[in-house]
């Protein structure tokens, strides 16, 4: 959406108004659209629900993992979703259950609202409404639900983490950690700390699944509120037609500069064995792979999120988020959002290199010393998704998609100022088209701007299952981005 002025117009009335850079409707910031069911029918908006149905049916090994580890008892519609890849699935609930469910430093309720504090960050509805009733099936004190002024002190002093992990982890410092941590009634322990920031970056990145995959509301009147509240500057009436024909033109567009004959698909199949023959052809100079690192994350500022695509950074738009009161009881500072990690005219970035603090070598060992054991599960699940394949591109097989899954994976972490000194950053400009890279950004960093039209802008001939299989890479390189900067910063204060 686009501010909106009309000729004879006051600045301060032109401000109250938005335009839908679809349908050129006039829409009205302070407005609200009450959706009283889902979109669709099935667990998914964007995903037709017989394909998900299908999966569901046809493998009993999903029925058995939510029997054994849903906490809720039932097939839900993340789950749904997720059973279209059944491996991840079995590695997803483990650990999930894990820090919600078995022993651990925090009690069951807390964990609970500590995952509706996450989830609140970027206003998942869905997450919100099942965590509240999680919430008080575990014990939870029912007063707390009308917001953070009824919570103890202590949980309310995550507030800061919790908006800093969400939007901007690496602003995060040992002095975060310090203030937490330090002597007094209020102060967390370690392993507390550790429990609660695995359950606050768990819920950050579900967010960005929910949204990415078009997660509709249970239908169940115990689980959901039966409605959904959306803003009208990210979201317009238009979207609720859910026309695979509206595309916007500059969504559809792509780089390769590859015309005639070639399809999308076959483009980009071409692209990966160019790059492959490249490599080994010879070597990258160290000094170009840096460059090629920030100039990647300097592009990254003109991928603008949402359904706005114009060259200049998003925080113009900042000042365009609309909370609603019921989600904004749970947060403090709910216009804090994500700024990009190289902004204009910074030259010198404060770079988070990879090799200097691994998940292998230097947080995973840290949350296993804290928190038992729920290391080796978050490891489980990294590497899970990171190295799933069925060799298929669409209706192409045998093919290896080791270098797509690895650009998916780290133009997440580029974005968060993380570097990998052995990674070529020229291969995410030609492995991943200007749509795609707009789709990834807006789910990682500003997932409740997802839309449908944006999903099925990318890769329109690939199936809904290798979609899912981008969100869940997406979000577990987006958790691991979280971990990764908290985790540094509690080695710091041990240090």
């Amino acid at each position: 959406m686009n501010r909106g002025g009309g000729g004879g117009s006051s600045p301060a009335a032109a401000t109250n108004y938005l335009i839908c850079t679809n349908c050129r409707k006039v829409l009205r910031k302070d407005k609200r659209i009450r959706v009283s069911q889902p979109l669709t029918r099935g667990p998914s908006a964007f995903i037709p629900e017989k394909e998900v149905a299908q999966a569901n049916t046809s493998d009993e090994r999903t029925n058995f993992l939510v029997e054994e580890y849903s906490t809720s008892g039932r097939l839900d519609n993340i789950t749904q979703v997720m059973s279209l890849h059944t491996q991840y699935l079995e590695s997803f609930l483990r650990s999930q259950f894990y820090m919600l469910r078995m022993d651990g430093p925090l009690p069951l309720p807390h964990r609970h609202y500590i995952a509706i504090m996450a989830a609140a960050r970027h206003q998942c509805s869905y997450l919100i409404n099942m965590h509240v009733d999680e919430f008080l099936k575990t014990g939870g004190i029912a007063e707390w639900l009308n917001g953070l002024k009824y919570v103890p002190q202590r949980l309310k002093n995550l507030n800061e983490i919790n908006k800093l992990l969400a939007h901007r982890p690496w602003l995060i410092t040992k002095e975060h950690i310090q203030k937490l941590v330090k002597t007094g009634e209020n102060n967390w322990s370690l392993p507390e700390l550790v429990h609660a920031v695995v359950l606050l970056t768990h819920y950050h990145a579900l967010a960005s699944f929910v949204f990415g995959s078009g997660i509709n509301p249970e239908r169940d009147p115990e689980i959901s509120n039966g409605f959904r509240l959306i803003s009208v500057n990210n979201f317009c009436v238009c979207d609720l037609a859910n026309d695979n024909n509206i595309e916007n033109a500059s969504l559809t567009g792509n780089n390769f500069g590859i015309v005639g004959s070639l399809s999308e698909l076959e483009a980009l199949m071409e692209r990966m064995k160019m790059l492959q023959e490249e490599r080994e052809d010879g070597d990258t100079s160290q000094e170009e792979m840096t460059t090629r690192f920030e100039k990647e994350t300097k592009e990254s500022l003109f991928v603008v999120s949402g359904d706005t695509f114009h060259s200049f950074p998003h925080s113009d738009f900042e000042d365009d988020m609309i909370i609603t009161s019921d989600v904004s009881r749970y947060i403090e500072d709910p216009g804090f959002g994500y700024e990009d990690f190289a902004r204009r005219g910074e030259e010198h970035l404060p770079t988070f290199r990879a090799q200097d603090y691994t998940w292998e070598n230097h947080g995973f060992s840290l949350v296993n010393r804290l928190y038992s054991d729920i290391g080796h599960l978050l490891d489980e699940k990294f590497r899970m998704v990171y190295s799933l394949t069925y060799n298929t591109m669409a209706t192409h097989e045998d093919v290896d998609t080791t270098m797509l899954r690895r650009a998916l994976f780290n133009y997440v972490h580029c974005m968060f100022g993380i570097r990998y000194d052995d990674y070529d950053y020229g291969e995410v400009n030609q492995l991943l088209e200007r749509s795609l890279k707009v789709y990834i950004k807006t789910v990682t960093c500003y997932p409740e701007r997802t839309t449908k039209r944006m999903y099925d802008s990318y890769w329109r001939q690939f199936k809904h299952s290798e979609k899912v299989h981008v969100n869940l890479l997406l979000m577990e390189a987006r958790m691991q981005a979280e971990l990764l900067y908290a985790l540094r910063a509690i080695t710091r204060h041990l240090t």
